[in-house]
């Protein structure tokens, strides 16, 4: 969605816009009823007088129900306002405990591939090819949860009702993921390169210990550069093994080998998911659902594994060709489509503006969840199912915080481009958006209880049920300060005039990564000091 204006210093505070200002907005709104394009201020017409209507039997304004998904369950452009809140709580829960249920299922089946990927014997030859693939996973996976936000956005004020816009819309997000997915692949295979140089002078050849195999693919990329010394972090998803006598990168050849085989990889991955990712959205937006409830999630569970099937075979081909002059033409050939891209991007009206933005965030995150593997290193390998119990308290408090990420955005969007400006009436009680919190909350604490039965039920693990009882409760303490963290970012960057489609949920992620994890090992420790058996038998 275009977004040339600047939210204003005094309309900052998510209290104010979610709760005051958005009395009138529907999360989901009727084009013809309230969509406004926003530099077309000038189109604002006045606040319509508050209705009996407006206010539920337990006192609760739109405010309230804007930031519940009031509008939802119906044709966009019928909607039908609910009374009651208890109903906007009701949609909330049937629409995100399935996406959350699936999507952190889905955080195993990624991690037994990336483990089956990483022993490959082909792979095996260059380091770098199993390097890459969390500094890919990380980027790309960003990458797609900000897509799946900005469209998000753009759906729910109702920028893709109108075909026009919608087409430019769409072709105008595709084309930028393929700019960004050009750059992130190259300097995912430029970290590679590094890594493998920094491996090879600090280890003898083949002295390079094997790193567990159910290790996390957020924290990747410092277990490489720390596997000669310790054991490697197991956070929220596995990541593959390093080989213990791979071919060390020696030349420009493996590494233009490398860098086409990440941008082929994240070329096809783009239009693939992004494709899916747009689709979703377009139909949730057509059949009445929340697009912020569903599409974080999904991005970020289908990035890994769709980005991660395309990378290894499109690695295995590679291998094969690394002696010809193939991968030196799809790197340069990428490198010319992607600035006629951006050429085509900045012609766009509709994400021109978006071309410079969010890249450091990206990075930055990389950078946070490195660092927490160089910190956990030294705890994570005594333990014993650490990687298994990391992808429900860390993994699903994130996707939590992500869609509350997205959802705050929306409504922080809507209110800048629907809302006049007008007197606060302090008289007015506006109830706390922690219903919406306490609701995501709840949300996913059956979810982690499903899970762990889940793991119980197959035989993958067997801890104290004192250990449970502790994991349930840091579980609750992660998804708190996920949504916290989630609101205090989003309201961040909205007050510095940033897009938080653009720039929390990289962020968001990444200190997700190091407070999950962090609390994992305090339940490990605390329940160890109480007697439970947990700590892993292997040195």
């Amino acid at each position: 969605m275009p977004r040339q204006y600047s939210p204003q210093p005094s309309r900052t505070s998510s209290d104010d816009i979610e709760l005051t200002d958005l009395e009138d907005v529907l999360v989901t709104p009727d084009p013809d009823h309230v969509h406004r394009h926003p530099y077309k201020q000038s189109s604002l017409i006045p606040e319509p007088e508050p209705s009996e209507s407006d206010e539920d039997d337990d006192g609760l304004d739109q405010g309230d129900l804007a930031l519940l998904g009031e509008g939802r369950g119906t044709n966009p452009r019928t909607p039908v306002r609910s009374n009651t809140v208890w109903s906007q709580v009701k949609s909330l829960v049937t629409e995100t405990s399935p996406t959350l249920l699936i999507t952190t299922l889905g955080l195993l089946f990624t991690g037994e591939l990336l483990s089956t990927v990483s022993r490959w014997k082909e792979l095996s030859r260059v380091d770098e090819l199993i390097m890459i693939i969390p500094v890919v996973l990380n980027l790309k996976g960003n990458l797609e949860m900000n897509l799946s936000a900005r469209l998000s956005t753009a759906a729910n004020i109702g920028e893709l009702d109108k075909p026009d816009t919608r087409r430019q819309i769409i072709i105008g997000n595709l084309t930028l993921l393929q700019v960004q997915a050009a750059v992130v692949s190259l300097s995912a295979a430029c970290v590679a390169f590094v890594l493998g140089r920094i491996t090879s002078q600090s280890t003898p050849a083949g002295a390079v210990p094997p790193v567990p195999s159910n290790t996390t693919v957020a924290n990747a990329t410092a277990s490489v550069i720390h596997t000669a010394v310790l054991a490697s972090l197991q956070p929220r998803k596995p990541r593959p093994t390093v080989p213990p006598s791979g071919k060390k990168i020696s030349g420009p050849q493996e590494f233009i080998m490398v860098a086409s085989a990440a941008m082929c990889s994240c070329a096809l991955s783009g239009v693939f998911l992004g494709s899916f990712m747009c689709t979703l959205i377009v139909l949730c937006r057509r059949w009445g659902y929340d697009p912020d409830n569903v599409s974080p999630p999904i991005a970020g569970c289908m990035g890994d594994m769709l980005t991660l099937s395309i990378l290894s075979v499109v690695s295995l081909l590679h291998v094969r060709i690394e002696n010809t002059p193939l991968p030196l033409i799809f790197v340069i050939s990428l490198c010319m489509i992607a600035v006629g891209l951006a050429i085509s991007v900045r012609r766009n009206p509709q994400v021109r503006h978006l071309l410079t933005q969010g890249w450091w965030p990206l990075f930055a995150a990389m950078a946070i969840s490195n660092g927490t593997g160089l910190l956990l290193d030294t705890f994570v390998s005594r333990y014993k199912g650490y990687a298994l119990i990391a992808v429900v308290i860390t993994g699903l408090p994130g996707s939590v915080g992500a869609i509350f990420v997205s959802r705050l955005s929306t409504a922080l969007h809507a209110a800048a481009i629907t809302i006049l400006p007008r007197p606060t009436d302090k008289n007015k009680a506006h109830p706390s958006p922690r219903l919406v919190m306490t609701t995501l909350l709840a949300v996913g604490f059956p979810i982690q209880l499903v899970f762990i039965a889940f793991i119980y039920m197959f035989g993958w693990i067997h801890l104290p049920f004192v250990f449970v009882v502790l994991e349930v409760f840091f579980y609750l303490i992660a998804v708190a300060v996920s949504l916290v963290l989630a609101r205090g970012i989003t309201e961040f960057f909205w007050k510095w005039e940033l897009d938080p489609d653009m720039y929390a949920l990289p962020i968001h992620s990444a200190l997700m990564d190091v407070v999950g994890q962090s609390l994992l090992v305090a339940t490990f420790e605390i329940a160890s000091l109480l007697g439970a058996k947990v700590r892993s038998m292997k040195p």
